[in-house]
């Protein structure tokens, strides 16, 4: 039988994710180990458990739902920020209730009235897709997105947006930066998601993965 391939998220994600599947009873603890080190001590990329029922590997974030649905990976773990920019076709099968955090379109507080009255906007964002879904298809309002790779928050301080979309978890960036939530587009969180052949020709196996990650301890 050959072994359920795992692509987990290399970053912020990792830690919750090892821990997750290891209180799942998923990953021993020597697996745990090396897993959690990865980023920082090996070249090493991918690991089988010691019973050969999983092999588990490390992605960028933005990769791991391109792996599951292109069938390299039968499940992976992602958080639904990248889903809902990358639209990818999977399975969203499970919340796994960590990474959370919210999708925002924030900015200066002067700016909350034009959101209001759906004046054209320029949004900086590194959600683009996301982004353009949310003020076209949910609100039928116009705006011109610019797309940045780096600090988001810097675009309305220096004039090059009026506000941004991004993910938040505390909000101090944004206060820091004179900025404030204007309105919330969707919560945010990892979730596991399973390659569409996968669910059909590992329907057990995979079934079973679902529910010990649903029983294991919070």
């Amino acid at each position: 039988m050959r072994p359920l391939v795992v692509a987990l998220t290399k970053g912020r994600l990792t830690g919750d994710a090892v821990n997750l599947f290891s209180r799942a009873g998923i990953l021993s603890d020597g697996m745990k180990s090396e897993l959690a080190a990865l980023e920082k001590k090996s070249r090493r990329l991918i690991f089988s458990s010691a019973d050969s029922d999983f092999r588990f590997f490390l992605a960028k974030a933005s990769d791991v739902p391109t792996y599951v649905d292109y069938g390299a990976a039968d499940v992976g773990v992602a958080g639904k920020d990248t889903l809902m920019e990358g639209r990818r076709n999977l399975y969203e099968v499970l919340d796994l209730g960590f990474g959370a955090c919210t999708m925002v379109v924030a900015g200066p507080e002067g700016e909350r009235d034009r959101l209001k009255r759906g004046n054209n906007l320029r949004v900086a964002t590194k959600y683009p897709r996301a982004a353009l879904d949310y003020f076209v298809r949910r609100k039928q309002q116009t705006v011109e997105i610019i797309m940045l790779g780096g600090s988001v928050e810097l675009a309305p301080v220096t004039g090059l947006s009026d506000v941004i979309v991004d993910i938040v978890e505390t909000g101090s960036t944004l206060r820091e930066n004179g900025l404030t939530v204007l309105e919330e587009i969707a919560p945010i969180s990892a979730r596991l998601v399973v390659n569409r052949a996968s669910m059909k020709t590992e329907r057990e196996r995979i079934a079973q993965m679902i529910k010990k990650l649903k029983a294991a301890p919070r």
